[in-house]
């Protein structure tokens, strides 16, 4: 498993993450900032996860946020 977190407060909403991962990112209807989808949060928090190795695309999110609040390890 890959851990997966956003600092929420610095997103920017420009869409890139759940774009290009949304599998794993969507947006959130009331702040409009990033969240981890709710079947990868850690303890429900939208702004950690744990994702299997095998969904590369959390990698690209994190690559193409333009304000790196996204980090993968």
């Amino acid at each position: 498993m890959v851990k997966v977190s956003i600092k929420r407060s610095g997103c920017i909403s420009c869409g890139n993450c759940w774009s290009v991962c949304p599998k794993v990112f969507e947006q959130n209807k009331e702040d409009t900032h990033s969240q981890i989808r709710k079947d990868y949060r850690i303890k429900n928090a939208a702004d950690k996860g744990e994702v299997p190795e095998s969904i590369k695309c959390v990698k690209t999110a994190e690559e193409q946020c333009p304000v790196h609040v996204i980090s993968v390890k």
